[in-house]
C-alpha cells in the first residue's frame, strides 16, 4: 500500500539553527492540531468516569488520552495513533498497585518486612519496565506502521539497576554516564517497521552537560548569597527587634523564592540539554532527527503552567498539557534524507511480506 501524500506538514528549508540544508534533504516538523478546551472535555469525563468507578476507568482513560495526543500529532502529513488495550494498562496497574501496596502493609509490620519488600520491588522494576516500554512502542503507530522494542531483561537490569546504584556511590560522578546509557538503551532498541533506531550520541556531551549545571549553580548561588545577605545581616544587626524579625522573614522568603527559581533553572536546563543531545544524536534509517528545546522557555512554559495550576485549583491541567507538548513539538524535526514516502512505502512492503511481531500476552504498561 503506497504512502499517503503529504499535506499539511511543517517543512522547513534550512535544518533548525544549524548550518546550511543538506542536498537531498528536507525537514519535516512535527505539529499538534489539538486544543486545550477540546482535551479539557476529555480530562474532565475520565476524571469523572475514573471518580465514580473507584480507579478502574483510569486504564480506558488513559487510552481516551494517548489517543487524542497521537492522533493530533503529524509528522509530514500523515498522524499517529495509539492501540494500547485497556485491559493490559489495567493489569498492569492492579500489579503496581499490589507491590508498593505490600510496601506500605510491610512498613506497618516493621522495617525488616517493609527493606524485604523494598528489596522485591528494586528487583523487579527493571523487568516491569522493559515490558512496559515493549507495550508503549508495539501500540504506537505511523501511517499503519507500528514501532518495536527490542531491549533486553538483562541490559534493563544495568540501565535501571546497576547504573543507578553505582551513580549514587560514586555521589553523582557516574550520573552523566547513566543518563546516556539510558537514552542509548531506550533509543536504539527502538524499530520503526523493520528499521532499528541508531544512537551515535557521544557521552562526553552528557558530561558537559552536567559541568555546565555545576557552574550554572555556582552562579546561582553567588547570586542568592547578594540578594540574601543584606536580609541576614540587618537581621543580625537588628538584633530581637520587630526590625530585626521582618528582616529575618524577608531573608527566609527571599531564601525560598531563590531555592525555588534556581531549581527550576537548573531542572530545565539539564532536561533542554540532555533531550537535544539524545534526538539529535538518533537516526532511523538514512533519516536523523532534530531537537532545539530551549532551556529559558521550557522553565517559562513550566513555571507560568504551575501558576496556572495554582490559581485555577488544578483545572488549568489539561491546557498546561496541551501547552507543554505544542511546545515540545514545535522544537522536533526530522532530517530526511531522500523521499520519506519511499521509505515508508518500502517498511510497509516488508512488514507486509515477513509479517509484524504481536506482543506477549503478559505485556503490559505500568506508567501513569
Amino acid at each position: 500500500m503506497p504512502a499517503p501524500p503529504t499535506t499539511d506538514k511543517r517543512t522547513v528549508t534550512t535544518p533548525p539553527e544549524t548550518g546550511e540544508l543538506l542536498p537531498q534533504t528536507t525537514y519535516e516538523g512535527f505539529t499538534f492540531s489539538g486544543t486545550g478546551g477540546e482535551y479539557f472535555r476529555i480530562w474532565i469525563v475520565n476524571i469523572l468516569l475514573t471518580v465514580l468507578t473507584l480507579g478502574i476507568f483510569s486504564a480506558w482513560a488513559k487510552v481516551r488520552t494517548m489517543q487524542y495526543f497521537y492522533r493530533n500529532t503529524r509528522l509530514a502529513g500523515a498522524s499517529f495513533d495509539y492501540h494500547g488495550n485497556p485491559i493490559a494498562i489495567l493489569k498492569g496497574r492492579l500489579l503496581a498497585a499490589i507491590l508498593f501496596g505490600s510496601y506500605t502493609a510491610a512498613g506497618m509490620v516493621s522495617p525488616t518486612a517493609a527493606l524485604a519488600v523494598f528489596g522485591i520491588l528494586v528487583c523487579v522494576l527493571p523487568w516491569l519496565l522493559c515490558r512496559s516500554l515493549r507495550f508503549r512502542c508495539y501500540n504506537t503507530s505511523y501511517r499503519g506502521l507500528r514501532l518495536r522494542f527490542t531491549g533486553t531483561t538483562a541490559d534493563a537490569y544495568k540501565v535501571f539497576l546497576l547504573f543507578p546504584m553505582a551513580a549514587a556511590l560514586t555521589l553523582g560522578g557516574l550520573l552523566p554516564l547513566w543518563q546516556h546509557r539510558m537514552k542509548r538503551y531506550l533509543h536504539s532498541n527502538t524499530s520503526y517497521g523493520h528499521t532499528p533506531f541508531s544512537f551515535d550520541a557521544a557521552v562526553g556531551g552528557f558530561y558537559r552537560v552536567y559541568l555546565s549545571a555545576l557552574a550554572l549553580l555556582a552562579a546561582l548561588i553567588t547570586v542568592a548569597a547578594m540578594v540574601i545577605g543584606p536580609f541576614i545581616l540587618a537581621a543580625l544587626t537588628a538584633g530581637e527587634t520587630a526590625a530585626g524579625a521582618i528582616s529575618a522573614a524577608l531573608g527566609m522568603l527571599a531564601g525560598i523564592l531563590m531555592y525555588l527559581l534556581g531549581s527550576m533553572a537548573i531542572w530545565a536546563f539539564i532536561s533542554a540539554r540532555v533531550q537535544n543531545l539524545a534526538w539529535n544524536g538518533t537516526h532511523v534509517g538514512p533519516h536523523r532527527f532534530v531537537s532545539t528545546i530551549k532551556a529559558r522557555q521550557l522553565a517559562f512554559i513550566t513555571v507560568t503552567n504551575l501558576l496556572g495550576l495554582l490559581v485555577t485549583l488544578g483545572l488549568f491541567k489539561p491546557f498546561a498539557e496541551v501547552r507543554l507538548n505544542n511546545y515540545l513539538l514545535s522544537t522536533s524535526t526530522v532530517a530526511v534524507s531522500g523521499s520519506l514516502n519511499d521509505f515508508v512505502a518500502a517498511e510497509q512492503l516488508e512488514v507486509s511480506a515477513v509479517g509484524d511481531e504481536a506482543v506477549d500476552m503478559f505485556d503490559f504498561d505500568i506508567a501513569i
